[in-house]
């Protein structure tokens, strides 16, 4: 009988990990999206999951899709209407011709993206600005200042609750108050953040020390149009703000901020709509679903009631070595199955087992940090790959690896002793 019950949890946990790595390594240059989807339909297919069941795993990221198709929607039409651009030429300008300070300067506005618009803007909004400036200052190899954009992205996302919408899932209905929040984790957000930078800082300086950023670029004017997406960028960071305080999903307003920024420029510009549509990066959206559909079956597999009783035995007998071993271990599930699916089953079990805060918070970072070890561990990461590749440039997943095992455990370890010195 055990062996009857234990073979289809083996076949579940194989297909998961077969369309992990096909997300990770993309076979045959085919788009992540496909593995995903493929290893839904599998499961689906031979039984092992429901299709109501499937459905159910498909409707649980709808917050998800609705924050990304308003982020893509405003990012597209910045990107068309010029505004990049024109912040690109006001960087440039400012970088005064040293590489050094452009890199800085990349890394600042980087942490205000990701603090005040979410993770996921960052990867979207940011790096095709970055391409734009690299490309205005005539610059050789963008990919120091693009690496900053998919670090950033991570390391900065627990400042605030809205940071990284994965924040949300970990604490859910025990979201602490924003003071308690800025309590816990404002001296582990600034080490992280410090931490990133100085390593990103060595590690690039070569390509740094090569770089020559030109000092005669022209002033690009803003158009009305661009203009107009500029602020609905930063009244979205308005909204969001103002969602998370009154503890709402940020889905729905993002969606409904994109949406209008949208239809305010393309009015104004009397047409475009063909355009926007044809460039948004769609596929992202089956990939995230593919995704939760993988946790969904996953989780009917037990492994979450498991978890949760493992969680709370720990917790409950040694606090701080569990918030210690938990974090660091779920920063490592994260760049093996992303850290959306990862938030997911580790927020589920944090609210099963009820363990201390401090335990939940280093849950917490590790969920956000630790994807800053691979190219997949987390969705904003995939936005910034999929943005780079529009630009002509890529990255592979062991270059970003290699890269990745240098700057994320050190921010990670410095991130959970300021959690616990707190």
């Amino acid at each position: 009988m055990g062996a009857l019950t234990l073979t289809p949890n083996i076949t579940t946990w194989a297909i998961a990990a077969l369309a992990t790595l096909g997300v990770i390594l993309r076979p045959f240059s085919w788009p992540e999206a496909i593995w995903a989807v493929l290893g839904a339909g599998a499961l689906v297919a031979l039984g092992l999951l429901a299709p109501a069941t499937a459905w159910e795993g498909v409707l649980k990221g709808t917050d998800v899709y609705l924050f990304l198709v308003g982020m893509m929607l405003m990012s597209e039409v910045a990107r068309k209407e010029g505004l990049f651009d024109w912040l690109a030429s006001i960087a440039v300008r400012a970088a005064k011709g040293s590489a050094s300070r452009l890199f800085t300067l990349v890394y600042l506005v980087g942490t205000v993206v990701t603090v005040f618009l979410s993770n996921d803007a960052c990867a979207v909004v940011l790096t095709p600005a970055v391409y734009a400036a690299t490309k205005a200052a005539k610059v050789e190899n963008p990919l120091p200042y693009l690496f900053v954009c998919a670090f950033i992205a991570n390391a900065a996302s627990f400042v605030l609750p809205i940071s990284n919408p994965a924040n949300l899932v970990v604490f859910a209905d025990h979201m602490p108050p924003l003071v308690r929040w800025l309590g816990l984790f404002a001296l582990p957000s600034v080490l992280a953040i410090v931490t990133t930078y100085a390593v990103l800082r060595l590690t690039q300086a070569k390509s740094l020390r090569g770089q020559t950023v030109a000092t005669d670029v022209e002033a690009q004017p803003l158009s009305r149009t661009g203009l107009v997406a500029g602020l609905g960028i930063v009244a979205t960071g308005g909204v969001l703000i103002g969602a998370s305080a009154l503890g709402l999903d940020l889905g729905l307003p993002t969606f409904v901020a994109g949406l209008a920024t949208t239809v305010v420029v393309l009015l104004l510009k009397r047409g475009g709509l063909v355009e926007v549509a044809k460039d948004v990066s769609w596929s992202v959206l089956p990939l995230v679903a593919g995704l939760f559909v993988l946790v969904e079956a996953l989780e009917k597999t037990g492994v979450l009631a498991m978890l949760a009783d493992l969680l709370k035995g720990y917790a409950h007998a040694a606090p701080e070595a569990t918030a210690w071993g938990a974090g660091g271990l779920i920063a490592v599930l994260c760049n093996l199955v992303n850290n959306l699916p990862a938030g997911l089953i580790a927020g589920a079990a944090v609210h099963t087992a009820q363990v201390p805060e401090k335990v939940a918070g280093a849950i917490l970072i590790g969920v956000d940090l630790g994807p800053n070890l691979s190219v997949t561990g987390s969705l904003a990461t995939i936005l910034w790959l999929t943005a780079i590749r529009r630009e002509g440039q890529d990255v592979g997943a062991w270059t970003f690896l290699k890269l990745g095992l240098l700057v994320m455990p050190s921010a990670l370890l410095l991130a959970l002793a300021g959690l616990l010195l707190v």
